[in-house]
């Protein structure tokens, strides 16, 4: 007998749990952040905009009346600013069973910088959440059973037309020379699963009763796409998958039972860009220790905080 696909209605009760999940005000995370919700977690959103929060919170409550939903200010760009945010969330929390780093930006159509002077995406989608995961990192070790889920892409490695072999760019991170927008972001996908993976092997080694885990959503459409141009929108329409099925495979790496650690999971039909989430391979320098090792040291220097296992 065929085994039914995953899905949402595999998720069994989050009652009791505490979650946060960053880019939660639209796309995937807003998706999750419904899911979650209507399965009991207490979620703390944290947000960049404070009217899209307010925007979002509604939505969620639509779905679920009773939704037990916190809105904090966060700006993932911004080492100042998830440091605050880490401050107050210690100060009022004692638990987290599972942070979800899901906010990411997609092809700018310009290098732009963060406020401390990293390219755009690799500070949003790998430093911030690089630093925000180590500050939480006392939280995480007080919850038995925490998780650590990040969001890569398929695009992490070449694939979909992609020319290129994604990697990191130790001696130019920031792109200041030959900057493109597709190879920075790859980078910082790239990084998310590096980063992913040592997160995992450190728990281990420091015997922490937590895991790290990953997902990628195929081809989905989302606001991420809104630089990406005319064609991508009109793709957008005819190939994508909607945000419902997009949000599967995040919420299957948060939520399955008995994971180990270190698991990537992603669709795994038209070479990974629809379907219902499995597991699925990730690239040869994903799996890269000295690689993972060296831009985890890099990160530390980058972001001003060593991790304290």
């Amino acid at each position: 007998m065929e085994q039914k696909p995953w899905a949402a209605n595999n998720i069994g009760s989050q009652k009791g749990k505490t979650i946060i999940i960053t880019g939660a005000t639209s796309g995937i995370g807003l998706e999750a952040a419904k899911i979650l919700s209507q399965k009991g977690a207490k979620l703390i959103l944290p947000v960049r905009n404070p009217a899209k929060g307010t925007e979002a919170l509604k939505e969620i409550k639509q779905r679920d009346k009773n939704a037990d939903v916190e809105l904090m200010t966060l700006n993932l760009a911004d080492f100042e600013s998830i440091k605050q945010f880490a401050e107050n969330l210690l100060v009022k929390h004692s638990k987290l069973d599972m942070l979800i780093n899901n906010a990411g930006i997609m092809w700018p159509p310009q290098r732009e910088l963060s406020k401390q002077g990293h390219e755009l995406q690799f500070a949003t989608n790998h430093l911030g959440h690089f630093l925000l995961t180590g500050l939480l990192l006392p939280l995480i070790k007080a919850t038995p059973n925490s998780r650590v889920i990040t969001q890569s892409s398929v695009l992490h490695k070449k694939t979909q037309g992609q020319n290129f072999d994604p990697s990191i760019q130790f001696h130019d991170l920031s792109f200041c020379k030959n900057y493109d927008t597709k190879k920075a972001y790859a980078q910082s996908k790239l990084a998310n699963l590096l980063f992913t993976y040592e997160l995992d092997r450190r728990f281990k080694l420091a015997n922490i009763n937590a895991i790290a885990t990953a997902a990628h959503p195929g081809y989905t459409a989302t606001n991420l796409q809104k630089d990406a141009g005319f064609m991508m929108k009109i793709m957008n329409v005819i190939f994508a998958q909607k945000v419902d099925m997009g949000a599967l495979p995040i919420l299957r790496a948060g939520t399955e039972l008995n994971l180990q650690g270190a698991e990537f999971f992603g669709p795994t039909k038209m070479n990974e860009l629809k379907g219902y989430p499995e597991r699925v391979q990730s690239s040869d320098a994903s799996n890269n220790r000295k690689l993972a090792e060296q831009l985890w040291e890099v990160s530390e220097k980058l972001v001003n905080h060593k991790y304290q296992f």
